[in-house]
């Protein structure tokens, strides 16, 4: 998992809250703090009564901090009973409005939820971030990539669109910098995978929303268009499986502070009119605990969290979530349990064959298998995507099936995304002409 990495020097961290800097240790001073321990077995705890001294003063400032304890945090947590764990009808009633409210066809196609980060894009978020570009320059700029990627979509003829993202430079940091009990560093670097480095957040206090995150977005969005456009936001779980994460609660009581938060954005998308929201929980199987003992009781408090950002809307209201890297015959019980109306997943490059879970389980709910693989610049043809879809058929019923890519579209070029999404827009429209 991606915390077990640990960032080198704290010391370069400069705008870091005194509080907060002082009750953290990266690689340096961890090396530190080991020398300061073989100090102190070779010749007494004198040897180091000062630095121990501020150790311990760190302490009590952390146990007593307003900023790591809010009393309406530990309030709301009081408060949450099972009606804030389940939607108000089954999947089958809420299917059946749904499908009445959006008139959608028979596989209809959507994407996960961004789109192409351009070197134009990374090129004004920089500027942004030195100044050089004021606020409202790039608000300007990303709401003309914004409409852009609308009318693209369009163009293409995807039935559900989406913003493209082009706002959020990471979808656990975006989250995280507009939340209370989050701190952010400048060269917290650690290991994602191969040569791409993140920025963990660092969860050191008590999560609160204090203003909407993604509404004003999403309703710009919506109104360039007429189709329905999916409001993204990132689950609980991954936001706290991809932040370094505080050790004075337990991982499941953070885990539902944050699920509050999300539940106050979900709310809000949908007062704001939003009809579709996607809650992406892409890391919640890479937390699974390596001792099996361990398992059933993190996906118990996963699925619990997810259930109470995902249950306070009204049946009408189509959540989706989405899952990477996932095999899923060890998890599917959780996966039912979150009881989401769509589930899209990365299945293309198993040829289908991941399916196999959803259809041994007798899977009720909607699901968007991935018909190209978006981590290859290969574009696949018609032909192809259609191949793909008849296996996910042999698994799943038509009124199951969505059509999707395998992930998100962020790291691929425009090049690569139009005609792929065009391939894909045309086999499910030469499948429904065939049905």
């Amino acid at each position: 998992m991606l915390a077990a990495s640990c960032p080198i020097d704290l010391d370069l961290e400069t705008d870091l809250d005194p509080d907060v800097k002082s009750w953290l240790a990266f690689s340096v001073q961890k090396i530190g703090e080991l020398a300061t321990l073989g100090r102190v077995l070779a010749k007494g705890w004198e040897e180091a009564a000062d630095v121990l001294a501020a150790s311990e003063g760190a302490a009590v400032t952390r146990e007593t901090s307003p900023n790591v304890h809010n009393e309406n945090v530990a309030k709301r947590m009081a408060a949450i009973d099972d009606g804030m764990r389940r939607r108000r009808s089954s999947f089958a009633r809420r299917a059946e409005v749904q499908r009445a409210r959006f008139g959608l066809p028979t596989f209809p196609t959507t994407t996960i939820g961004s789109f192409p980060q351009t070197a134009e894009v990374r090129k004004a978020r920089a500027a942004h971030a030195r100044g050089t570009m004021s606020d409202a320059q790039h608000e300007q700029f990303l709401k003309e990539q914004t409409a852009r990627a609308v009318r693209r979509q369009e163009d293409i003829g995807l039935d559900v669109l989406v913003h493209g993202e082009f706002e959020r430079n990471d979808m656990v940091q975006y989250f995280g910098e507009q939340l209370s009990g989050f701190a952010f560093t400048k060269h917290g670097w650690v290991q994602s995978y191969g040569s791409r480095c993140v920025r963990l957040p660092i969860l050191f206090g008590d999560v609160s929303r204090p203003k909407p995150m993604a509404v004003e977005w999403w309703r710009y969005a919506q109104s360039l268009t007429k189709k329905p456009l999916k409001a993204m936001v990132t689950g609980p779980v991954t936001i706290l499986n991809w932040s370094f994460v505080r050790d004075d609660i337990p991982r499941s009581e953070a885990c539902r502070q944050i699920a509050l938060a999300i539940r106050d954005e979900v709310i809000d998308l949908e007062r704001s009119g939003a009809m579709m929201i996607q809650i992406d929980e892409a890391a919640l199987r890479e937390g699974l605990p390596l001792r099996k003992s361990q398992c059933k009781t993190y996906l118990g408090w996963a699925v619990d969290s997810f259930r109470i950002c995902s249950s306070g809307v009204a049946d009408e209201t189509q959540i989706h979530t989405h899952m990477c890297y996932s095999e899923f015959n060890d998890i599917i019980d959780a996966i039912a349990a979150m009881d989401v109306d769509v589930i899209s997943i990365e299945t293309s490059r198993s040829k289908m064959q991941l399916l196999d879970a959803f259809k041994s389980y007798k899977y009720p709910n909607e699901i968007g298998p991935g018909v190209y693989d978006i981590h290859s610049p290969r574009v696949p043809d018609a032909a192809e995507m259609k191949n793909l879809i008849a296996l996910a058929r042999q698994r799943l019923s038509d009124a199951q099936l969505s059509i999707n890519p395998d992930c998100g579209l962020k790291t691929r070029r425009w090049d690569e995304v139009r005609p792929a999404l065009i391939n894909m827009v045309a086999a499910a429209r030469e499948l429904r002409a065939a049905s």
